[in-house]
């Protein structure tokens, strides 16, 4: 996939508006940002397929030999699942990996053009070597994602997502975790390139994914 440049400046770390302030968010600080370039969207799980066919890397996932499957997408063949104490919705599932991001049975939720899941730090970082990149650091990911609009709230701006009309990314919509009505046209992953991008012509800046152990990632350019 082609890389979009992003240009350089003086970029901001966090916000003067934190939300949860226990997380760390505040305050905003400046640092300098030189200019790079970035994949506009995650990566997929055809490029990451391309990867571990070419050189037979196995994730970790594979090698532990199980993961963690959001509770509403457990395949009803896989059984009775162990939970994590406190957020119950997160399932372990053995066998659950990037090829099967539900679980044993789950063949037909992993999409091409859709973002990778079930991959780890390492894997991540695995994968960015190979295609001759690197991940960004969080300072350059959230000059990124700011898309130059500055301390906004979101990439696209101030206006928040909402259940009835702005749908500007993927995220739940109803009562978590029990129901989702998805009316923002995904109930769990969307494709890497999914609604606009932001001013810098990256997609999904943010959003969730529900099948993760880690953060669908993007490459930053060498």
């Amino acid at each position: 996939t082609a890389s979009v440049l992003v240009p350089g400046g003086v970029g901001l770390v966090g916000t003067a508006r934190p939300e949860l302030p226990q997380d760390g968010e505040g305050p905003v600080r400046q640092t300098k940002i030189a200019a790079f370039r970035m994949s506009p969207g995650t990566v997929t799980n055809a490029e990451f397929a391309a990867f571990a066919d070419a050189t037979g890397y196995v994730t970790e996932a594979e090698e532990i030999g199980w993961s963690f499957v959001f509770h509403a997408q457990v395949p009803e063949a896989v059984g009775a699942t162990q939970a994590v104490v406190g957020i119950e919705w997160w399932r372990r599932v053995d066998g659950a990996t990037w090829r099967n991001v539900n679980g044993p049975g789950s063949q037909s939720a992993w999409q091409a053009d859709h973002p990778v899941v079930q991959v780890s730090w390492r894997d991540a970082t695995s994968y960015a070597a190979w295609v001759g990149g690197r991940l960004p650091t969080e300072a350059e990911w959230e000059h990124a994602a700011r898309g130059g609009r500055g301390d906004a709230r979101f990439p696209w701006g101030d206006a928040e997502p909402d259940d009835t009309a702005h749908f500007p990314c993927n995220i739940w919509q109803g009562r978590f975790p029990q129901t989702n009505q998805a009316l923002d046209g995904y109930a769990t992953t969307a494709p890497a390139k999914s609604f606009e991008p932001n001013g810098y012509g990256l997609y999904n800046m943010c959003g969730n994914v529900w099948e993760w152990t880690a953060e669908p990632f993007r490459i930053r350019s060498l």
